[in-house]
């Protein structure tokens, strides 16, 4: 039987994943409350806590941009580029 490779995925505070992507503290745990970045909020603490995990973060910056959809529309037309 063939081995399964496991991926390990270490955890990262929200300082640790802020400075992996390279932006401010605020801004991973904006996304991370609107859902642009897939964040775990622990429970059983006063503060809401955040964990990340480095697949989740670089799946959330390998998704394809606005910008690679060809065209951009405005009020359902599509507009030339």
């Amino acid at each position: 039987m063939a081995d399964i490779p496991v991926v390990v995925s270490p955890w990262l505070s929200t300082t640790e994943a802020s400075q992996y992507l390279k932006v401010q503290s605020k801004t991973l745990l904006m996304w991370a409350r609107t859902g642009h970045v897939k964040g775990y909020a622990l429970s059983g603490t006063r503060r809401r806590i955040w964990r990340f995990r480095t697949v989740d973060l670089d799946a959330t910056m390998l998704a394809p941009s606005v910008a690679e959809t060809g065209g951009t529309q405005c009020n359902g037309k599509e507009m030339a580029q």
